[in-house]
């Protein structure tokens, strides 16, 4: 993926600015939330269907490297 600004969008005229994934209204939070909960990524992408399945890992891949990169710097 070329980059967070293909993954996310915040707009202020889009539920408030949350960010959600780009070129859908689905907030990033209820992926994290779904897996907090125990559910799937199948069953995230089931009750979110404009989110597509290289969306989700993307976004979580993005999330895996920045928390390793930020853990790496620290240590």
């Amino acid at each position: 993926m070329s980059g967070i600004k293909k993954l996310v969008e915040s707009d202020p005229e889009k539920l408030g600015g949350t960010p959600v994934f780009y070129g859908t209204r689905v907030p990033i939070q209820n992926l994290f939330d779904c897996l907090e909960t125990g559910e799937t990524l199948d069953e995230f992408l089931d009750q979110f269907p404009t989110v597509t399945r290289e969306q989700a890992l993307a976004v979580l891949e993005e999330s895996k490297e920045r928390l390793l990169i930020g853990y790496e710097s620290a240590a």
